[in-house]
């Protein structure tokens, strides 16, 4: 049972991993509110089929948390997706991805501001380990700039976008008890409507790209792997090993992400983005080396 909870969810992190080189392999193919919007389209209409039937079960419910299901899936997928995507046109697939780890850093905060959750020692070192980490990726290995606000306009959109996420994150919290078919459906209604002023602003703008055929092929990536498959897998693996064990795999995205963005992209290296990974992984270790409840989406 626990080799099949790893495999589902090591094909998990490789499909979020891949979410960085799509998103990079996507400018000047696709623009990044169309990308977006079409790929949670695409999604729908890959789900509605099979989730219908739960759906009608589940409809009570539904109903009374159909507000808050649209405004998880605008924040969660539509805002996240829209900034992170756009950030990826103006910074690296491996900063992307290594600042995308700092996820985990947002939902503490909020979690502990909001709701009043303890804090060890040990997360608040963990905390700051991971937050030098994410800082050198954002500044490009020059933690000084950080004093001038010399960081990257991509790095900070991307910032951006994982805060998005991470208010989702915290907000699962009032998520409804729903099968993740009929989950997943309403979440992509909500990230279709939320998407929709943003295409309408790059077709206003001039800055609408159509896709090519590199841009359909991203496209088709984002909306079956990343959105689909990944999800179903992270679910089910998390149901045969529980969610703290099953919540430390995240921690593989950035290196997947890191290793595709070399090998795939042909992107430089450097010895701070080694470094910053340390960092925030270990970070992340060592804050969550204690029991605790572990959200996932």
């Amino acid at each position: 049972m626990a080799i099949r909870a790893y495999i589902l969810l090591t094909i998990t992190m490789l499909g979020w991993g891949g979410n960085a080189i799509a998103g990079k392999l996507a400018a000047g193919h696709i623009s990044p509110a169309l990308l977006t919007s079409g790929r949670w389209l695409i999604a729908l209409a890959i789900l509605l089929p099979f989730a219908l039937p739960q759906m009608r079960r589940e409809w009570p419910t539904i109903r009374r948390h159909f507000l808050l299901l649209l405004v998880l899936g605008v924040v969660g997928f539509a805002l996240f997706n829209n900034f992170y995507y756009l950030a990826l046109n103006y910074t690296s697939a491996i900063n992307g991805a290594i600042e995308q780890a700092s996820m985990p850093l947002l939902v503490f905060i909020a979690n502990f501001l909001l709701f009043g959750q303890r804090v060890s020692a040990g997360q608040m070192v963990g905390f700051f380990i991971s937050l030098i980490g994410v800082t050198l990726v954002a500044t490009h290995g020059n933690l000084a700039g950080i004093l001038r606000l010399d960081v990257g306009y991509g790095d900070a959109l991307l910032i951006l976008s994982i805060a998005f996420y991470g208010a989702y994150t915290v907000s699962l919290r009032w998520m409804p008890k729903l099968h993740w078919l009929s989950a997943m459906t309403a979440l992509s209604v909500g990230a279709i409507l939320g998407g929709m002023p943003f295409t309408a602003w790059e077709a206003y703008s001039g800055s609408l790209v159509l896709p090519d055929l590199q841009g359909w092929l991203v496209l088709a990536y984002a909306a079956v792997f990343p959105s689909i498959v990944s999800q179903a897998c992270f679910i089910r693996g998390v149901e045969l090993i529980g969610a703290n064990r099953g919540g430390l795999f995240i921690n593989l995205v950035p290196i997947f992400g890191t290793f595709f963005a070399v090998t795939l992209l042909g992107e430089e290296l450097f010895a701070y983005h080694i470094i910053a990974l340390v960092l925030v992984l270990g970070g992340i270790a060592l804050a969550e080396h204690k029991p605790s409840q572990t959200q996932t989406g």
